[in-house]
């Protein structure tokens, strides 16, 4: 189940998308540097509106390269880092990890899956009609949400392309991920 890295990405201001870079840092308990979503409390705009205190959960998003495949079947074209993500993973069903997966990403940071990017209007935006793709329902009317996962930053280090994921789920029962 283990997985490598596609891309990695980080913007230091707001804005839907976040460019490639050749690497970036995560900095335990923050997220990652010089991106505007890192932080001990939460900063993506619609949650500081309801309540800037809550602990921010969402430091770290990542995304399976694999979705873009599956969207530029409906006409679609999406690359790395174009939904604002941070790391686009390859090889790794990120959306079947249970929350507290942690994640190893290259020789020392960890992140800790905490659960489901829930995507919003801003996808539609950026391309209309995507927020369909990555967000419907199942054949017993259950929300499907495909546009990653987030997690919070257990142990810094720097991330580039290339670098191995190893997964290490936490003990069981497992709980599946819900949108955070």
């Amino acid at each position: 189940m283990d997985g490598t890295v596609a891309a990695v990405s980080r913007n230091g201001e707001y804005s839907f998308t976040k460019p490639n870079r050749e690497s970036i840092t995560l900095v335990a308990g923050l997220g990652v540097e010089g991106d505007v979503h890192a932080g001990v409390t939460v900063k993506h705009r619609s949650r500081v509106a309801r309540d800037p205190s809550q602990p921010n959960l969402r430091q770290v998003h990542l995304i399976h390269e694999e979705l873009f495949a599956e969207v530029a079947r409906a006409g679609f074209t999406v690359e790395p880092g174009r939904l604002g993500e941070n790391v686009t993973t390859r090889g790794l069903d990120l959306l079947a990890l249970p929350t507290g997966t942690l994640l190893h990403i290259g020789d020392s940071a960890i992140v800790e899956v905490t659960g489901l990017r829930n995507p919003c209007r801003q996808i539609d935006d950026f391309q209309s009609g995507l927020l369909k793709q990555v967000l419907g329902r199942d054949e017993g009317g259950n929300v499907v949400r495909k546009a990653g996962v987030m997690s919070v930053v257990r142990q810094g280090g720097p991330v580039r392309p290339g670098d191995p994921i190893r997964v290490e789920l936490p003990a069981e029962p497992h709980r599946a991920l819900e949108p955070v």
